[in-house]
């Protein structure tokens, strides 16, 4: 019998050469070429990837009529008039609390770093409330902030944030969230409103707390929201009530932790700078029951209303720019745009900024 013919074992991938019959290249180079490939296509790739986000962020912000946005210093302390907003432009400084100069509001923006679902800000003090987002659901606070935009105390807040403020003095701060429901509009909603002394960190967490009084009497009730805090000095305040299926702008007491009734129909209050009259927004009666409200003026001393040449639905709490003008937002192509109108009933609104909301003026 012959024996079979030996079989040469495999060679081993180390003695695999360089290069195949006729200089042809091996599997190694081949692999190696084929990495340098697309390792390069990547980075080709990565690199058209941002320079398209670039181009899309720019684009962006163009077509939302927004003004160039750039990250800077931002200060809460005396340095000229300004006015400070959260930023809406498109791009990566989005929600950020910016300034610009009162006198050219519409210009280019200086953006904090700051990120605020609601601000406001007065005599170096600020507000600012925050979302904190975890794997099931968000979280928020509120933070009260020196005038170099740091934190220096922190505050739980059980809801979505609504409406900020700060009282002319920087001493006393207030907020309101959303504890359930996310509108106004209807009534299946219920708010939380705190007040807290800067000076003592006396923490007010609950408005409701606080005894309500109309036509002289207190009155009882389980179903009372409070909502929309404006500051008259460092112990009083005007806000909303909500009993009854009833709003009353109400003037609060901090020392006597009372909520007096003054006059129904009152939402948002805002405080005109000599302290005369409230900006508020009104339930009008024969309008869409979801876009209930117009922009009125309340003269505190003779309770005379005057409405505003506002016709569309406000739902925000109006700025006093000066003593004779209101600003408020409107909906806008990236959420919010602000507007101005005359207090006085005359005139016609204007567009002021555009893609900002929570304005502070300062200075």
């Amino acid at each position: 019998m012959t024996a079979p013919a030996a079989v040469d074992p495999a060679p081993d991938s180390s003695e695999v050469p360089e290069s195949g019959p006729g200089g042809a290249p091996s599997v190694r180079r081949k692999v190696l070429v084929l990495a340098v490939a697309v390792l390069l296509l990547a980075g080709v790739g990565l690199g058209a990837v941002r320079y398209a986000a670039g181009r899309a962020d720019r684009r962006n912000q163009e077509q939302a009529g927004g003004p160039p946005v750039r990250e800077g210093r931002v200060t809460l302390a005396p340095t000229g008039r300004q006015l400070l907003v959260r930023n809406l432009a498109w791009g990566p400084h989005r929600d950020e609390v910016s300034a610009v100069p009162a006198d050219a509001p519409d210009g280019p923006r200086t953006a904090s770093g700051v990120k605020c679902l609601r601000f406001f800000a007065a005599a170096g003090t600020g507000i600012c409330l925050q979302a904190e987002h975890g794997a099931l659901d968000d979280t928020y606070h509120a933070s009260v902030l020196d005038s170099s935009l740091h934190e220096l105390k922190r505050f739980p807040a059980p809801g979505i944030p609504t409406r900020a403020r700060v009282a002319p003095s920087g001493h006393l701060v207030a907020w309101t969230v959303f504890v359930s429901g996310d509108s106004y509009a209807g009534t299946d909603f219920s708010t939380r409103t705190a007040i807290v002394d800067t000076r003592t960190w006396q923490f007010y967490d609950n408005l409701e707390t606080f005894r309500l009084i109309r036509d002289g009497r207190p009155v009882q009730a389980s179903d009372t929201n409070v909502w929309g805090v404006t500051f008259a000095d460092d112990e009083h305040f005007y806000a909303t009530v909500a009993t009854g299926g009833r709003t009353y702008l109400v003037r609060g007491d901090l020392a006597a932790r009372t909520l007096t009734a003054l006059h129904e129909n009152v939402e948002c209050p805002s405080l005109s700078p000599d302290g005369t009259r409230i900006a508020y927004k009104k339930r009008v009666e024969g309008v869409d029951p979801a876009a209930p409200w117009r922009l009125y003026v309340l003269d505190l001393a003779t309770m005379t209303e005057t409405a505003t040449a506002e016709q569309r639905d406000i739902d925000d709490q109006a700025l006093w720019t000066d003593a004779h003008t209101l600003m408020y937002s409107m909906p806008g192509d990236y959420g919010s745009d602000l507007w101005t109108v005359p207090a006085d009933g005359t005139g016609s609104p204007a567009m002021l900024v555009r893609s900002a909301v929570a304005a502070a003026y300062l200075g």
